[in-house]
């Protein structure tokens, strides 16, 4: 996030190379882009500048005191010193005085080899610890889970978790206590992460420099799993990490590595891998049929009981958001589990009887981009198999680690495909992964399913471009046409026909970070034009899921977009090979429905093992309302 600009420019000098930026650039931004590196500990792309950290320090023309260069916006011509004696003396002591507060060893901690401070102290030849270094620790490390950790020995007081919880998120879990030299981050009382109004997103982790915050890690816990021969012991994987981890062994952003993770996974030593993109087409499934089912009950029998617009469900950091701030909304929640949670269900029913093995005997593992998806997990309303329907869910550093610790390379392995019954899914499943993926995916089968028309016939390539992109909020209307299709078949309990839809406008919106989805819930609460809609989908990390807080670090929006691409490639790739792109056209899924889900999408069956309900969601509101969060 770059302070903000204007239309006019400015020229300067930079260390002798003279850039023209427009008015209002830091020092920072004009530097970088005369390609003059600057080291920063509290600057991060995606937050508004601080300067609190003074790594960044600069001379300026005219000015007695060295300056942070990121927060110093360029107004005038003037001449900026970026390297000297007086500013590496003065970049060195900081470090020092950082490490000498500093607790913890570098080789047992989580961020080693990955760390911005570690790196820096390197760079400036910080061989001893000059100002004395700490022999104990002087608090208690926070690992009450189920998702985050925190550890303020290793704080350097960036306030980057501090900012990316209260703008970035609009949380506030975290703050900033006392004055002076008893200042440090906590919590409100400096009460348990789990006992405020945390969602367990991890956006602070991804943006914390040092191993001050991490991810609660299940590893271990899964290799004395894989090592028990008693138990069977299947994964899981989330489009988004796909896109990612490739990032863990020092490829570029964006480069998928789906195939070869499938065959080091197995290596592994985990008995099946299967792909959540099934679930997330069974998903749209059964949130289409809801969105349609609702729609009909408010638009023509009046009845409001399920009111819209309706709200995704799919990301456990956005439930837990509603939960916190807006529990009135409860009831516009989708009832459907997330993926993760619906495979999880099917694997100790479906998948249990068809190979005769104990649901007991079953160890249901998941790769997942996102640190509340822990969370997700301990929930007692995800116990509908009669167990806890997934186990361990491990985040794509987690996955990472655990393939590195077998040493694999995972560039190097060759490409091997999922494992039926769960290996064959759509290019919709493989959407989810980014911001707008779920509303398309929703959308190419809502729209075939009430035109009766192939949704090329409206969006070339069925790519339908306008719920897609980084921007805070989207706003979409469809209007459907004054012909509509017979209800298929798979429907044709539910409604007697589509005629109520015709000629109508389908709104829709999407919104990603919770900062984003509070401007919504705001404007719904006020009656404005969100409320008019009739689906909006919601993800509580910026970009979707493929931002979410287990990814690898580090992350930016030039990040995220990389991601993004691979997941569209691999999309469009399904089409180009002749796989499904569409849900409903995932024959292993509808076969399901056919032998398992014998009733059908928001029948019985599939309500009591892929649904939940609002009132339940509620465990977690603990009365808290959003002016006392």
């Amino acid at each position: 996030m770059t302070t903000e600009v204007s239309t006019e420019t400015v020229t300067v000098t930079v260390d002798d190379i003279e850039v023209t930026v427009p008015k209002g650039t830091s020092i920072l931004e004009a530097a970088r882009k005369a390609g003059i590196d600057i080291p920063t500990l509290c600057h991060h792309p995606d937050l508004p500048d601080a300067g609190v950290c003074r790594m960044c320090v600069v001379e300026v023309d005219g000015q007695r005191n060295l300056q942070a260069s990121c927060a110093f916006p360029l107004t005038d011509k003037v001449e900026i010193t970026t390297h000297s004696p007086r500013i590496h003396q003065a970049r060195r002591d900081v470090l020092d005085l950082m490490l000498s507060e500093h607790y913890g060893s570098c080789r047992t901690c989580v961020r080693n080899g990955n760390c911005e401070l570690q790196d820096l102290a390197a760079q400036y030849g910080c061989d001893y610890v000059r100002f004395g270094h700490k022999t104990k620790a002087t608090s208690c490390i926070d690992n009450l889970g189920p998702s985050i950790v925190r550890d303020m020995d290793k704080c350097i007081q960036c306030l980057r978790c501090v900012r990316t919880c209260a703008e970035l998120q609009g949380i506030g879990a975290l703050g900033v206590l006392g004055r002076g030299s008893t200042t440090e981050v906590g919590t409100y009382l400096d009460i348990a992460l789990s006992e405020v109004n945390c969602i367990n997103c991890g956006q602070c982790i991804n943006r914390c420099p040092t191993g001050a915050l991490s991810a609660v890690d299940n590893t271990d816990l899964v290799w004395a799993a894989i090592k028990d021969p008693t138990k069977h012991v299947v994964i899981q994987t989330a489009p988004a990490p796909r896109a990612g981890i490739g990032e863990e062994f020092g490829l570029k952003p964006g480069t998928p590595m789906t195939w070869q993770m499938n065959t080091a996974l197995r290596r592994v030593g985990f008995d099946k891998v299967f792909d959540t993109n099934f679930s997330a087409d069974l998903t749209i499934i059964e949130e289409g049929t809801e969105l349609l089912l609702r729609l009909y009950k408010n638009l023509v029998l009046g009845d409001t009981s399920q009111p819209v617009p309706q709200f995704t469900s799919c990301s456990p950091g956005w439930i837990k958001y509603i939960e916190h701030q807006y529990p009135e909304y409860l009831p516009n929640l989708s009832t459907c589990k997330s993926p993760q949670q619906m495979f999880g269900a099917l694997i100790k029913t479906f998948y249990a009887k068809k190979n005769n093995i104990d649901p007991k005997d079953i160890v249901s593992v998941s790769l997942m981009p996102c640190t509340a998806k822990k969370f997700e997990t301990t929930r007692p309303e995800m116990t509908d198999s009669g167990f806890a329907d997934v186990d361990f869910a491990l985040t794509s550093r987690e996955i990472a680690k655990m393939i590195k610790e077998y040493g694999l390379d995972l560039p190097d392995m060759p490409k091997s495909d999922f494992d039926d019954p769960f290996g064959t899914a759509s290019g919709s499943g493989v959407i989810f992964g980014a911001t707008g993926g779920v509303m398309e995916a929703a959308l190419r089968t809502v729209v075939e399913l009430v035109l009766g028309i192939k949704v090329e016939d409206l969006f070339e390539h069925a790519d339908i471009v306008p719920v897609r992109g980084f921007e805070g909020v989207r706003y979409v209307e469809i209007q459907i046409p004054d012909k509509v299709g017979p209800v298929p078949a798979i429907l044709a309990d539910l409604v007697p026909d589509w005629n109520w839809l015709k000629g109508a406008t389908l709104k829709v919106a999407v919104a990603h970070g919770t900062a984003n989805a509070e401007k919504v819930m705001e404007d719904i609460k006020a009656g404005g034009k969100f409320s008019e809609c009739h689906f909006i989908e919601f993800m509580a990390c910026p970009g979707g899921c493929l931002g979410g807080g287990g990814q690898p670090i580090p992350t930016s929006e030039a990040i995220r977009q990389a991601r993004a691409n691979a997941i569209y490639g691999e999309d469009a790739a399904y089409g180009e090979e002749g796989r499904a792109r569409k849900s409903h056209e995932n024959p292993p899924v509808m076969k399901l429905y056919e032998e398992f889900l014998t009733d059908g999408p928001c029948g019985h069956i599939s309500h009591h093992l892929l649904h939940t309900e609002y009132t339940n969601r509620g465990t977690f509101i603990a009365t808290k309302t959003k002016k006392e969060s």
